[in-house]
């Protein structure tokens, strides 16, 4: 018998195609630095398309806040890495980013670019070193050892109630008021340690919008009278969003409560909520080896004074908060309700207008139920 042959390789996939696959935000830079090609996880990191991007001078997208560290970085012919600089990103503002920059090799005045948001803070819930199944156990080992303490102090806090009057009768009701804000807080808590994640299903996005706006302000009650009225500019259009109501109903409540925190006492307030069709944008969901695209956006407008600039970049990570009385873990729960419906969150500041914007991207419930001419594949779009 013949020994067995060697199975043949394939040929490699030519370097396009590869650029395309790779989850970091990568640019081909031509001569002059104008761009020539975006792979998706640029089109998403920029919240730009390819083709709004094509030709433009890589300045006029990303602007280094020192400019003389911007002119070494974008004109040396040699290798540079820039980490945690300030940049203003087309039509997002400020943030901080790490990037390299690497000429192409026998190819005079073109260059590649990698963009990356800077980390800081390890989020909670993700891989963590020396934890076997990647993930941070501590708000369920505190949920489960306090939550049952807790029913009973409150227990206790209504049964005194009953036999105390007056002022002795108010401090019960405040032992079981700071009882359920503690079980609220360790709620949260485990919300962002979960392991398993609710269902996606067909969403009606406006229908869940209202929805959040409407119990935002029953819970308001007499309150509600004199408060920032919600604007509504919504695309009848947009087709079912893929995600879980429950989970998109929180994600609204908080950043709709968090807006109508920020404008109390400005002149003139306004909380505009908008949706739209965004193309290009796309998430790479690596845990499932492929790719998900977020053409659908919800965005939180408002006219308040903004997230305090001391702590922008590091909004979404738990325990940041500028509140007075906040506990910095709303936000960072909004991040991992969305990340579990495969989606992702952004926040910027246009000073300029005087607007904070909080944008939700979120998957289509079906590709073709849009309504709108379908896009090129990447590869295709790429090759004409």
């Amino acid at each position: 018998m013949a020994p067995d042959q060697p199975h043949a390789i394939p040929p490699a996939p030519d370097a396009r195609r590869m650029l395309l696959s790779l989850p970091q935000a990568v640019m081909l830079l031509a001569p002059g630095q104008k761009i020539s090609m975006a792979n998706p996880a640029a089109e998403q990191f920029l919240g730009q398309s390819q083709r709004r991007l094509l030709g433009r001078s890589l300045v006029d997208v990303v602007a280094l806040d020192d400019e003389r560290l911007m002119q070494r970085v974008y004109e040396s012919d040699a290798p540079i890495t820039a980490r945690q600089v300030d940049a203003h990103v087309l039509g997002q503002g400020s943030r901080r980013l790490d990037i390299a920059t690497t000429p192409v090799m026998d190819a005079p005045g073109w260059m590649m670019v990698t963009l990356a948001d800077s980390a800081t803070v390890e989020p909670l819930g993700q891989s963590m070193p020396g934890d076997g199944d990647g993930r941070l156990r501590g708000p369920e080992v505190l949920a489960h050892e306090i939550k049952n303490p807790l029913a009973g102090i409150r227990g206790a806090a209504q049964l005194l109630a009953r036999k105390v009057e007056g002022s002795d009768r108010a401090l019960t009701i405040l032992i079981a008021d700071e009882v359920d804000r503690i079980a609220k807080l360790i709620d949260q808590m485990q919300t962002l340690s979960r392991r398993t994640a609710d269902p996606v299903e067909p969403c009606n996005l406006h229908e869940t919008i209202r929805r959040a706006s409407t119990i935002l302000a029953a819970a308001g009650g007499a309150k509600e009278e004199g408060r920032t009225r919600i604007e509504e500019e919504f695309d009848p259009s947009l087709p079912p969003v893929l995600g879980s109501a429950h989970g998109l109903v929180q994600v609204l409540i908080n950043l709709l409560s968090n807006a109508r925190e920020a404008t109390q006492g400005v002149e003139n307030s306004r909380i505009i909520v908008r949706t739209r069709f965004v193309s290009g944008l796309q998430l790479h969901a690596t845990d499932r080896g492929k790719a998900v695209r977020l053409p659908i956006e919800v965005r939180v407008s408002d006219n308040g004074p903004g997230v305090d600039p001391s702590v922008r970049d590091q909004i979404f990570e738990p325990f940041v908060t500028s509140k007075k009385t906040g506990q910095g873990l709303g936000l960072a729960l909004v991040r991992k309700l969305m990340r579990d419906m495969n989606g992702r969150i952004t926040h910027d500041r246009d000073e300029a207008g005087g607007w904070t914007h909080f944008r939700l991207h979120l998957p289509m419930a079906s590709p073709g139920g849009s309504g709108r001419p379908r896009r090129k594949s990447a590869p295709d779009a790429l090759n004409g």
